[in-house]
């Protein structure tokens, strides 16, 4: 069985990865029904923190999340059983099969290779997350930078405004200076 496909049926509900009752039925070729048998039988085997059924609020979400057809909703009458890592190698042991086994070890390193990634990319997250940190600084200083750029604008041309005006009087002064003068040389 490919290490994919086993990792495509493993999602997160409250915090963990966990996987589908449906699914691990398909995975160890029996009925879901079977499946939940085995586990009811062996409650104590499996405590809340291995196996819990989805809340009717977890269900919907799920349900809406997944755009189920009507092929996918046959049968769904009750929220899902949902097992986590330790439960499925508990599950193995409930079922007693050669089979189950197989596929138990299959699934435990579908459970592992994720946990690896993700440690192994723990690092890229965290640089991430800084990156978005330092872009947010930058767009804030980009924003006061920006600002101030705009308010010494303001200023520099009132400034030049002023500057303006006052080159403009002392030309018209210089003007009217010229006009009152008496003419000199020759009349």
């Amino acid at each position: 069985m490919e290490l994919q496909l086993i990792q495509n049926r493993i999602c997160e509900f409250r915090g963990m990865r966990v996987m589908l009752d449906r699914d691990l039925a398909a995975l160890y070729g029996v009925e879901t029904r079977a499946l939940i048998q085995a586990t009811k039988r062996n409650l104590e085997r499996f405590p809340q923190e291995f196996m819990f059924q989805l809340s009717p609020l977890e269900f919907e979400n799920w349900k809406s999340q997944i755009v189920m057809s009507n092929e996918i909703k046959m049968g769904l009458r009750r929220p899902p059983y949902v097992f986590t890592e330790q439960g499925v190698a508990i599950l193995s042991a409930v079922l007693k099969s050669d089979a189950a086994i197989k596929v138990s070890i299959q699934i435990m390193n579908a459970f592992v290779a994720m946990r690896q990634f993700l440690i192994n990319n723990s690092f890229k997250i965290k640089e991430i997350e800084e990156l978005k940190v330092r872009v947010k600084l930058l767009e804030a200083y980009s924003e006061e930078t920006l600002k101030a750029v705009n308010d010494l604008s303001e200023d520099s041309r009132k400034e030049f405004d002023d500057i303006y005006i006052a080159l403009s009087e002392l030309a018209n002064n210089n003007r009217t200076k010229k006009e009152n003068r008496p003419k000199v040389g020759f009349v």
